[in-house]
């Protein structure tokens, strides 16, 4: 079994930047790669970023440029780095494998962006 735990979200004004982290505890061995996920109030939940177990990474068009996942294996942790935020990236942010196993999903971690 897995568990993530995502945290470092919160509020902060357009244009500013935040750093998610995830980490990951229990049969990480089963993790061969990683996403970040929003769910913004009405919406779907979205992948936005994923990083596979060979280092390469993709984004949604929405946050290239400003968005970036990586990771640190010592620490069994991904991270999100995000700058230049604007209010539509408010959301709950959240970790999972890129096919999401439902077992997998935490409590997500707010991010607010204020205009």
């Amino acid at each position: 079994q897995v568990q993530l735990v995502e945290s470092g979200g919160g509020l902060v004004q357009a244009g500013g930047s935040l750093r998610l982290s995830c980490a990951a505890s229990g049969a990480i061995f089963s993790i061969s790669a990683m996403g970040w996920y929003r769910q913004a109030p009405g919406k779907q939940r979205e992948l936005v970023a994923v990083m596979t177990s060979g280092g390469a990474t993709n984004y949604t068009d929405s946050v290239k440029g400003r968005f970036t996942i990586s990771r640190d294996n010592s620490k069994n942790t991904w991270y999100l780095q995000m700058n230049s935020l604007k209010p539509e990236d408010t959301a709950v942010y959240y970790c999972n494998t890129p096919v999401p196993w439902d077992d997998f999903w935490g409590q997500g971690t707010q991010v607010t962006v204020s205009s």
